[in-house]
């Protein structure tokens, strides 16, 4: 199936399994050698899920000396764009990074410090990155993304632009907007909803949004749900629910003056509960899909799914 851009679920829960994380791996449908991975919670044991149901079809393999898998992590794979640094996001970069190397961690300058001083330290574990407290192994590099201003992606046509999150009371996660040739991918982090807290992060973010969308070219959008509207008051800071996120939805289509029908959107970061009698996904899926008055196209994912936008 033809398309701008393919995506690949390495995780698609908020937790707290951990072999099912937050990770996705992005790349132009027309040139899987511009791949790059969208937080990376769960890495390696994503691929291998993939790979399993013949997901990583897409890359073709020339060193014939290594697994699919590998051959994707070293030779593929150019950069890791990680929105924040809480562990359910960055698990699978950590544990693969004393093999990997040759690529860019590309993040705000906040997300750079909270992975130098608290997890690539000689302390929490090796520091394999270019910066931070020596000696440097430098299998990494990091690109340090300012707000709101187009940054290259080394060795990729893609350019991102980030744009600050809440998530809660201020810690800084992000939301990156992934240009390629003219076409853009919106990928939002953990995010509160804005009605909970005093910044209006996301108000921003759809502002910058609603001129791509006028353009026609955004072509979809990764969006955290991770409790349903049952849980929403638990942590009432932090996350979305299926409420708030339709409002946040129904908030963009205001600030673009533009149908959201048939936009794609992913959603991410749904919590397992472990009840024996509403399974969490199931619920967040059946609330978001009543409360679909804008005709959005949600795809629920599942670890190793293949998606085209």
């Amino acid at each position: 199936m033809a398309g701008d851009f393919c995506a690949i679920v390495l995780g698609c829960s908020g937790g707290p399994r951990e072999n099912n994380l937050s990770g996705y791996l992005l790349y132009p449908c027309q040139d899987p050698n511009q791949l790059l991975a969208l937080d990376a919670g769960t890495l390696l044991g994503g691929m291998d899920v993939a790979h399993a149901r013949h997901h990583l079809k897409d890359f073709d393999l020339t060193h014939k000396e290594l697994t699919t898998v590998g051959e994707v992590l070293l030779h593929k794979l150019k950069a890791y764009v990680i929105s924040h640094a809480h562990l359910d996001h960055i698990c699978g970069l950590v544990s693969a990074s004393a093999v990997d190397m040759r690529k860019s961690i590309v993040a705000t300058d906040a997300t750079i410090e909270n992975l130098k001083d608290h997890i690539f330290n000689w302390v929490i574990w090796p520091n394999f990155v270019n910066e931070g407290r020596t000696p440097y192994l430098s299998h990494y590099h990091y690109v340090h993304v300012p707000l709101e201003k187009k940054t290259a992606i080394p060795h990729t046509d893609f350019s991102v632009e980030a744009f600050l999150l809440s998530h809660p009371h201020e810690y800084p996660s992000t939301a990156f907007f992934l240009e390629y040739h003219s076409s853009v991918m919106l990928y939002v982090g953990d995010t509160s909803p804005d009605s909970f807290e005093d910044s209006k992060h996301l108000s921003q973010v759809w502002k910058h949004a609603a001129s791509i969308l006028q353009e026609g070219r955004l072509k979809g959008m990764f969006l955290e749900c991770s409790v349903p509207n049952e849980e929403a008051d638990k942590i009432r800071h932090g996350h979305l629910s299926p409420k708030t996120m339709i409002q946040e939805l129904a908030a963009l289509q205001q600030q673009a003056g533009v149908s959201l029908k048939g936009l794609k959107v992913v959603v991410t970061h749904r919590k397992e509960n472990f009840s024996s009698h509403s399974d969490n996904f199931d619920l967040i899926e059946k609330q978001l899909t009543e409360l679909n008055h804008l005709e959005i196209k949600f795809i629920f994912p599942s670890q190793g799914d293949r998606i085209v936008f």
